[in-house]
């Protein structure tokens, strides 16, 4: 890919696609917690339980990121998307019949077992169609579209899950879901770094396709295949060369995790219990996720020019600092706002950690490397909301909560200012 060229449609296209698909991740992530209010009443279950099904889900985003999204470095990350979405939307869509606990937390592990796939699969890429002095943006768009899929449902949950139930809300979901995938197939490029450098069978053919489409002279043979991509790809995260980088991204990751998945896990929760009515507690886990979107849109602008390390380290320091303070506003009509600020904080800092994954490693192994810093993450992103169930159910204060996850938060800000890697600024 050249990266000094102008971006074609077939780039914006395929970037445009990889948005979409965040956007449902983001509203198969988040469902459950706009449902979880409902299921408590209706099923009469307290916070451990519901915490138990926030990590199922989860532990298979972690499993679906570390074990099958490797893959996509042998199938492709067109393929896997594929699979990922109709693995998605078929089990959203089941979990509006769940009628315990344990089929709950069974289908939100499945579930999250195709989020993982695809999310690692869609920062892979983008990272790879997008041009390399604005990469770091377009990755963290594509990205952005997260927090709008989790906006959107929330809108959407707050007003038919009071009507319809909870159950409506799943099955609205997994629709989407499904009927993203027809998008995927037609109008989705698969990379073309990827037919270059991993050489799938008859990848020439479909690297002079891709040529062609983008206005580019086309090749007679295909470049000498890389000898690293003849290794064990995870093998390959921890040697010399990438190993301290490596740990120190996996330490960052599962840190801002932890503080990430127990926000968007219990906000609403929380703030129900705070004595909002159910409508209200959805809207403030909406409000979270559109500081969300702006926060990681404006971490993509400031990376670019200032640096990924310095803007992501700087945005989680500064988070943690507002969550200590948060006791502040509990209480006043500025709630609301503080919410707004924390999913630009956290959101805003841990998803330009993605970018710094796709930076550092190359392509023939990159959605391994994505994958594995996100399934790591996701093992903190399995704590959280587990620890906060705990902590909740011995009756904590949210300030109280948000003062102790602030710790986690902090550290991972000052992790990702000292990387250690000449690969990202």
């Amino acid at each position: 890919m050249n990266q000094t060229a102008k971006m074609t449609s077939l780039q914006y296209s395929s970037i445009l696609v990889c948005f979409l698909m965040n956007m449902l991740d983001g509203m198969d992530v988040m469902v459950i917690s706009y449902a979880a209010p409902a299921i408590t009443k209706a099923w009469s279950i307290g916070a451990e339980a519901l915490g138990l099904v926030f990590s199922s889900g989860l532990v298979g985003m972690s499993i679906g990121a570390l074990i099958i999204a490797p893959y996509a470095d042998r199938l492709g990350r067109k393929k896997m998307m594929i699979i990922s979405g109709l693995l998605m939307g078929i089990t959203i869509f089941t979990t509006s019949f769940a009628g315990s606990v344990n089929q709950l937390i069974f289908f939100r592990f499945i579930n999250g077992l195709g989020i993982g796939c695809m999310l690692a699969s869609t920062a892979a890429l983008t990272s790879e169609y997008a041009p390399s002095k604005t990469k770091d943006f377009w990755v963290s768009f594509a990205l952005s579209g997260y927090p709008i899929g989790a906006v959107l449902s929330g809108m959407v949950a707050a007003k038919i899950i009071p009507t319809y139930g909870w159950h409506s809300i799943f099955q609205l979901a997994g629709c989407c879901t499904l009927g993203s995938v027809p998008v995927v197939y037609f109008f989705l490029a698969e990379s073309l770094d990827f037919y270059l450098k991993s050489q799938p069978e008859g990848a020439l053919a479909k690297a002079n396709d891709l040529l062609s489409k983008m206005g580019k002279e086309t090749i007679v043979t295909l470049p000498e295949k890389p000898t690293i991509f003849q290794k064990i790809p995870i093998k390959l995260l921890l040697s010399p060369t990438f190993r301290l980088s490596t740990i120190q991204l996996w330490v960052a990751l599962f840190l801002s995790f932890a503080t990430l998945y127990f926000l968007t896990s219990w906000i609403p929760k929380l703030a129900s219990s705070a004595g909002l009515s159910i409508e209200l507690a959805i809207y403030a886990g909406t409000v979270f996720n559109v500081g969300a979107f702006v926060g990681i849109i404006t971490q993509g602008y400031f990376s670019s020019k200032y640096g990924l390390k310095k803007t992501i380290g700087t945005i989680l320091v500064l988070t943690a600092i507002l969550m200590v303070i948060f006791k502040v506003f509990v209480g006043t009509d500025w709630i609301i706002i503080v919410f707004g600020l924390l999913g630009f904080g956290i959101q805003g800092g841990f998803v330009g950690l993605y970018a710094v994954s796709a930076r550092i490693y190359p392509t023939e192994f990159r959605t391994t490397g994505v994958g594995w810093s996100i399934g790591i993450g996701r093992l903190g992103g399995i704590i959280g909301p587990a620890v906060g169930g705990v902590l909740i159910g011995l009756g904590l204060s949210m300030s109280t909560n948000f003062l102790i996850f602030a710790i986690p938060t902090a550290l991972a800000g000052l992790m990702t200012w000292y990387l250690s890697t000449d690969k990202v600024s």
